[in-house]
């Protein structure tokens, strides 16, 4: 009969050894049933994963310390889920302006420029036309949102936009997006609206592509060519978000480099998608000086479109907090009768609370108006003219009030012409700017190579940080973590416990199986086994330890295994998935799951972390913790160990030539997204210096990272290499030498 103690892991260990012997399984009869039968643990991961629309709430930290301390790690995120960690090469923009056209008060260009080499931003350039020469104007950025920069009400609907208010003029407010940029000029700023992909004339990444892609596409998938979406796409962190991102960063270069702005004051707005566009520029670059994120800020839902949500980004968090990272920046918003309409007392509070904390409440401003649906109207408009005013210190008169004009026609807004055609776009270019683009990124992780102790460190600082919040968790604190024992047997030379390990702080609980040994002295080792089977990878078929497992206990070590989440009795049954569960979107973009969830790879690192911290922290230490990892599971101990650091003594682990380059399905259970552009495997190995390491199933020499790692600090790495189907015997005698 199974019992129910609260005693801490090496208090255990210790009581252990001296009970009398309980009952005598027979091993081909036991179980290994931590939980009993039909019994699931209480682990919140084995909900519904979280989408788009759930609940994000903001929960500010308690002082500014522990802010800048979370938001120096989301800013880390955001690059990261963005493919712009490290930061890429700023090639020449070669920018072309041309084609301007007169209105009363300002002037509109047509302007194209390289992001990168052959990938053109397209848009139009608004300026003051108020006789003033030699004057540097402050300039405002427009991510334009869906709808496009040519978004047309249409003539038909006016007179009812102007009669509920939502809109003024019958000529201009029908192209919303125009009309703030109009206005803009005429306040004396420089105003630059740059089109989406797909959008106008940016049509070298496709409409379909960027905003409508539902279905994956075998023919874009391939290690050597691949188009956005795919695995390899994702394991390298190429997607439309991040290549919106940093076009982007590289319009605040154009206006900076125009002869005619004040670089030191430039304000970003954009309304619905071109909100959240607003929102992750204004966290990650430090040169805007006030925000207007419209439409996008709010503790519901998050962005619907493709183009709004890429993998890792909102993992632990939300657009309120994404939002909350320009604090104490002044930035403004408004509420409407969309999902911002609860942020008056859900995300608004927290985000006065967060500046107040600077002292600078009056930075932050969200207007509830609530009687119009979701928009950037000309009531919205209005608040933002007077927020730019005020903090672009333009010095206008109040209120500012937004002028009708005559609308440009097509030849006057379309950027391309004979003299200036349009580039080639479609599948072609597509593969050419991924290949690029990860041509240029594997470049710069191969220049962090760790060819001594200064590039090591650096290694440390980019690679490391990569996957620490790819990870996106380090040790869990000691008083987070709760175990509960179960059942203990004493049987043939080990005593055989049952335990429930709860991560209390995460709603985390994994079934474990730990064996003491009996005719050794421990000798203060605990290894923690995992392996793709689980805790029943420590038996053979008819229930005996197996002969590792037996030398281990015979050297004096102690031993834990866990099943990790979705093995053995995560299972309703013993069928372990092939797939990684995904939310209900039938769109087939991984974002959509792992934009907002961790991947079953991640939650597995994470239980060895849990694992880590129970017998690391415990009040009767053990003298050293050793991971052992086998069949499948090297790469989750490298993450762990890449993580944990020297909380691992030991770590020995059989790669089995496992590569993350090698997946070809998004929902392959060791996909990770990030995880081929920031090194493959060998980059996690190479993270364990200068901790012990031991590794099998790789072939030849041991890889250039790996080794250079461990000689940059003049530390030894104890190397093995066997076939796959082999036993542990060369690990275990490692792990047993002193």
């Amino acid at each position: 009969m199974k019992t129910v103690s609260r005693i801490r892991f090496a208090a255990c260990l210790v009581a252990l050894v001296v009970l009398k012997s309980g009952p005598v399984h027979d091993a081909s009869a036991q179980d290994l049933r931590v939980f009993e039968e039909g019994q699931l643990p209480n682990d919140s991961r084995l909900s519904e994963p979280k989408d788009l629309n759930g609940y994000f709430p903001f929960e500010v930290p308690e002082g500014t310390a522990a802010w800048e301390a979370r938001a120096a790690e989301l800013q880390r995120r955001v690059k990261i889920a963005t493919g712009i960690w490290p930061m890429p090469e700023r090639t020449p923009l070669n920018a072309v302006i041309h084609g301007k056209v007169q209105r009363p008060g300002f002037t509109v260009e047509k302007v194209y420029f390289e992001a990168v080499p052959n990938h053109f931003v397209t848009g139009l350039l608004f300026r003051p036309d108020d006789g003033k020469t030699n004057v540097k104007h402050p300039a405002v950025l427009c991510p334009h949102g869906h709808g496009g920069r040519l978004q047309d009400y249409g003539e038909a609907n006016m007179a009812a936009l102007i009669e509920s208010g939502a809109e003024k003029h019958l000529k201009s407010g029908r192209f919303p997006k125009l009309a703030r940029c109009a206005q803009l000029a005429r306040m004396g700023c420089v105003c630059f609206i740059f089109d989406m992909l797909g959008y106008a004339d940016s049509h070298q990444i496709s409409f379909d592509v960027a905003h409508r892609f539902a279905k994956q596409r075998p023919e874009m998938e391939g290690k050597e060519k691949w188009g956005l979406y795919s695995t390899q796409a994702e394991m390298r962190l190429q997607s439309v978000m991040g290549i919106q991102t940093w076009n982007s960063i590289r319009c605040l270069d154009f206006l900076q480099s125009l002869p005619d702005v004040d670089g030191e004051r430039i304000a970003v707005t954009g309304g619905s998608g071109g909100g959240t566009q607003t929102i992750l520029l204004c966290a990650i670059d430090p040169r805007p000086i006030a925000a207007f994120p419209n439409g996008m800020v709010s503790t519901s839902m998050q962005g619907g479109c493709t183009c709004e949500n890429c993998t890792l980004l909102r993992v632990g968090t939300g657009n309120v907090e994404l939002a909350a990272l320009f604090a104490p920046k002044p930035q403004a918003m408004t509420a409407a009768n969309d999902w911002t309409k609860e942020m008056m007392t859900k995300g608004y509070p927290e985000l006065q609370r967060l500046y107040g904390m600077f002292g600078k409440q009056e930075n932050v401003y969200c207007r509830e108006m609530l009687h119009f649906p979701h928009n950037y109207n000309y009531v919205s408009r209005a608040t933002m003219y007077s927020w730019f005013n005020k903090h672009l210190h333009l010095g206008l008169e109040e209120p500012v009030i937004e002028d009708d004009w005559e609308p440009l026609t097509a030849a006057e807004q379309t950027v391309w012409d004979e003299k200036h055609p349009q580039p080639a776009g479609g599948d072609e270019y597509e593969v050419s700017l991924t290949s690029y683009l990860a041509e240029k990124s594997d470049a710069q992780v191969k220049s962090l190579m760790p060819r001594d102790k200064d590039a090591l460190n650096k290694f440390r600082t980019v690679i490391g940080g990569a996957f620490q919040s790819i990870v996106g968790r380090g040790l869990p604190a000691r008083g987070d973590i709760q175990r509960t024992m179960v059942d203990k047997v004493k049987k043939n030379g080990f005593i055989y416990f049952e335990d429930v390990i709860r991560n209390t702080a995460r709603g985390e609980e994994l079934p474990v199986i730990s064996l003491f040994p009996t005719r050794a002295k421990w000798n203060g080792d605990v290894v923690i086994w995992i392996d793709g089977d689980g805790k029943r990878g420590l038996f053979q078929e008819n229930g005996d330890a197996k002969s590792e497992v037996v030398r281990l206990l015979d050297g004096g070590a102690s031993i834990v295994s866990p099943d990790l989440f979705e093995q053995g009795e995560f299972l309703g049954t013993n069928v372990t998935p092939t797939r990684q569960r995904t939310v209900k979107n039938p769109r087939e973009a991984a974002a959509y799951t792992f934009a907002y969830n961790d991947t079953l790879f991640v939650r597995r690192v994470h239980d060895v972390l849990t694992l880590v911290s129970w017998i690391r922290n415990d009040d009767h230490t053990p003298k050293r913790v050793n991971l052992l990892a086998l069949n499948g599971t090297g790469a989750i101990a490298a993450a762990a160990r890449a993580v944990a650091g020297n909380a691992i003594d030991k770590l020995a682990l059989d790669t089995g030539g496992f590569r993350f380059a090698d997946i070809t399905d998004y929902r392959d259970p060791n996909f990770v997204p990030g995880a081929v552009k920031y090194g493959d495997i060998h980059a996690l190995l190479a993270l364990s210096s200068p901790n012990p390491l031991w590794f099998a199933g790789e072939k030849g020499k041991i890889p250039g990272v790996i080794l250079t790692a461990y000689t940059s600090e003049e530390k030894r790495v104890a190397v093995a290499s066997w076939a796959q189907q082999s036993t542990a015997e060369p690990a275990v005698d490692w792990l047993l030498a002193k």
